[in-house]
């Protein structure tokens, strides 16, 4: 694994930015999106790279059988105390499980650490083998201009331009640990779908997470009502493609063949 990527990984702070500010954007969607795409509980889930199991935990509240597999020691101490989840290490392009054995699997953080391309179809290829035929394989990417209005959100751009440009230009992200994230790869909207199909996943269809209302800040002041409507309204433009780029995730799924 990275060594940025894992001392990134190993500070223990991904649980908490899926919980708390703007990262509960990413989060509530990735629940509304997973939650139509998966089979109806009871369903074996394998959570490939699932960090410390921000989304293990709910998944195995809604009475699916979750194992999750991350390269981040600490991830899997943390993963293994949910009830419900086990927990193991392994890595998404090698994983450590029988063909066929899942009902769906995740991949919500992988693809974004491989910077290289054919990382990142070997991975997908291992979900499809993992998976039974007619099971979904579903993965997050982050998007090609995300570091571009992440930093100008943040007034920061001028400082990291280089940096920035430089994940536009060719989708590597070498972000300084100052910018609140590590090295990953950016993906054009159109090039998950294409992945999925070197995998042997064709058909894949991508649902854009957070949109630009991700942009807009002050998502903690939120009440109950505004966060229904916001949900309402992303899902009703989550896939129209001008959209997907604004994005700051995406989410890519695919059914095995059969």
């Amino acid at each position: 694994m990275d060594r940025d990527v894992l001392r990134y990984y190993e500070r223990g702070e991904e649980d908490r930015r899926l919980r708390e500010g703007g990262g509960r954007l990413e989060f509530w969607r990735t629940q509304d999106v997973l939650r139509r795409l998966l089979p109806a509980p009871p369903a074996r889930v394998l959570d490939v790279g699932g960090g410390s199991g921000v989304h293990a935990e709910w998944l195995a509240a809604d009475g699916h059988a979750v194992e999750l597999v991350d390269p981040v020691p600490l991830h899997v101490e943390q993963a293994s105390r949910i009830p419900g989840v086990t927990a193991r290490h392994g890595d998404a392009r090698d994983l450590p499980v029988p063909d066929a054995s899942a009902d769906a699997v995740l991949l919500l953080g992988p693809l974004y650490h491989l910077v290289d391309r054919a990382d990142r179809v070997r991975a997908l290829r291992e979900a499809a083998r993992a998976v039974r035929p007619g099971g979904v394989v579903a993965a997050a990417t982050i998007g090609r201009h995300a570091a571009l209005h992440d930093m100008l959100r943040k007034h920061r751009y001028l400082g990291k331009r280089a940096i920035v440009d430089a994940s536009v230009e060719t989708g590597v992200l070498r972000a300084t640990p100052d910018m609140g994230f590590t090295t990953a790869y950016l993906h054009e909207a159109d090039e998950p779908p294409r992945e999925f199909a070197d995998a042997g996943l064709p058909g894949a269809r991508s649902y854009g997470l957070e949109g630009a209302v991700w942009l807009f800040g002050n998502l903690d002041e939120l009440s109950e009502e505004d966060r229904e409507t916001v949900l309402e309204v992303l899902r009703a433009v989550e896939s129209v493609p001008s959209l997907l780029g604004v994005s700051g995730h995406v989410i890519t799924a695919a059914v095995r063949p059969r």
